[in-house]
């Protein structure tokens, strides 16, 4: 069975946090993204891995993926994107006739994915399985949601205002051959895009066997700046606390990694909390859900279930900022006065003051 990674999309959502990097290369819990879709296949005993990237996302997603044991990559061009289905047709001669996993990148699943993966029998007559997830009545309206009858998927129902079912599609397929002849068929949706909805609905049509799994824990579709923190805040529960770096009159609380070459100095940390490799923080407050990247300075000053990307440097900021998602190589110098807290959506390489008007 091969692996196929999406990873072409712009992660308009998410901007400017992605104004000059893909959203699979934002790290959670100081991972990039796509190192846990990889993870997640490979953990399912998937190694041949086919990536589609486009023009703007080719060159960092594969220096993010670069040095990565254990998977072989094989890097597919979609330009430009237009959607899922798409990705497929333009992956067809490295996925050939072999079944396959689709996986978005940008989705987080607590459990992995292999039990689903192994649930995929063609022996009892599986043509392809998709993963579902039951969501509220609300959340349905705004997802792509399932009818299942008789443990097969009869209908795929994209945001459907009056939702008749709430089991909504999470980001993991498996697919045999003939989801190809499908897609070769498939006409673009409104927005010109092929819908891999679309095409498994043709499956269904053709009398093909979709299969439903639902998720074992939660998932993740970190769509928005909130969906990341979120993401951030539930992989950092997962965490055991380790000191590899220096501390010097610094207070732990809780879960909290110090990675190697990491000092924190005269600082107050409540995990769960992370601070990256070669990061400095002194006389600084670091508050529960925090993941610090690598090589980040935080100087006189608190934080609290925020995200700060590699390289920042966050100093002299005396009200807290909380809530905040901070690119990489972001420079923020504070200056006294109230609010008492600020919340930052702030992209990388960008220089902010903050000071009272």
């Amino acid at each position: 069975m091969k692996g196929l990674i999406l990873a072409a999309g712009l992660g308009t959502r998410l901007r400017p946090i992605t104004s000059l990097r893909p959203k699979p290369t934002i790290s959670v819990a100081n991972k990039p993204l796509i190192h846990y879709a990889v993870d997640n296949l490979v953990e399912a005993g998937v190694t041949d891995i086919g990536v589609v990237v486009s023009y703007l996302t080719v060159e960092s997603i594969k220096e993010t993926l670069a040095g990565y044991q254990g998977a072989r990559f094989t890097y597919v061009l979609q330009n430009p994107p237009q959607g899922l289905a798409h990705a497929v047709k333009v992956a067809r001669d490295f996925l050939a006739d072999d079944p396959f996993v689709m996986y978005l990148s940008d989705n987080l699943f607590e459990h992995g994915i292999t039990s689903f993966v192994r649930s995929f029998d063609p022996q009892k007559g599986m043509n392809a399985v998709c993963a579902l997830v039951p969501v509220s009545v609300e959340a349905a309206r705004s997802l792509g949601v399932a009818v299942v009858e008789d443990e097969r998927i009869t209908r795929l129902v994209e945001k459907p205002q009056d939702p008749p079912s709430t089991l909504a599609i999470a980001g993991v397929y498996v697919f045999d051959r003939h989801i190809h002849a499908m897609i070769t068929d498939l006409e673009p949706g409104a927005k010109g895009e092929y819908q891999i909805t679309d095409a498994i609905q043709m499956l269904i049509s053709a009398g093909y066997n979709v299969a439903p799994v639902e998720v074992e824990g939660w998932w993740k579709d970190t769509g928005n700046p909130d969906d990341i923190l979120d993401a951030n805040r539930l992989q950092l529960m997962r965490l055991k606390g380790s000191v590899r770096g220096e501390v010097e009159n610094a207070k732990l609380v809780g879960e909290v990694v110090v990675e190697e070459g990491a000092v924190v100095r005269d600082t107050t940390i409540f995990g769960p909390a992370i601070i990256g490799r070669g990061a400095h923080v002194e006389n600084a407050y670091l508050g529960p859900f925090t993941s610090i990247g690598d090589e980040v300075r935080v100087v006189n000053a608190e934080i609290e279930y925020a995200v700060v990307g590699a390289r920042s440097i966050i100093r002299g900021v005396g009200p807290r900022i909380q809530g905040s998602l901070i690119g990489e190589d972001v420079h923020v110098e504070g200056h006294d006065g109230r609010p008492s807290t600020h919340r930052l959506i702030v992209g990388d390489e960008s220089r902010i003051m903050l000071q009272e008007l």
